[in-house]
């Protein structure tokens, strides 16, 4: 009986590996390019999420660990290796996991970064072309008027 893992034990792995499956499911999901920000925003607010979810479950991953470890110590060999074998399986899609977020969350905030930046340059464009396209229709002055001529080309 020693070597049977306690209730928790299930409990936690149970947890663990639904946890595990939601999000690499969701992080498996196509990309897309998305010109929105605020597209974006949500989407870095879901991965920050699922960052928490998994901060908050590290004490149950710690648990099997240590569970598995004294397990291991009193179970017949075969059974100590299924779990351990189990085990490094949770911790390598873990780890997976846990850097595949760190670098889509980065990625994201990178687009985001870019868009706003293209945004802000587009709406400076946007200005600059009315602000051309009022002077283009001003009315232009008299071939003889020089010092008007003058002002026009400097602005020009």
């Amino acid at each position: 009986f020693d070597s049977l893992p306690p209730a928790r034990y299930k409990e936690t792995m149970s947890t663990i590996l639904v946890l595990i499956q939601q999000s690499e499911t969701k992080l498996s999901m196509p990309q897309v390019a998305v010109a929105e920000y605020e597209i974006m925003e949500q989407r870095l607010r879901e991965l920050k999420a699922l960052q928490i979810s998994l901060q908050e479950q590290q004490k149950g991953l710690k648990y099997l660990s240590t569970t598995v470890e004294d397990m291991s110590r009193k179970a017949p060999a075969e059974v100590s290796q299924r779990y351990r074998s189990e085990m490094e399986v949770i911790l390598s899609r873990w780890k997976k996991l846990s850097t595949q977020l760190v670098e889509h969350c980065q990625k994201i905030e990178d687009l985001m970064t870019k868009l706003q930046r293209f945004q802000n340059d587009t709406k400076t464009l946007k200005k600059w072309m009315a602000e051309v396209d009022v002077f283009l229709k001003e009315e232009w002055p008299a071939l003889g008027d020089s010092e008007a001529l003058e002002k026009q080309l400097e602005q020009c």
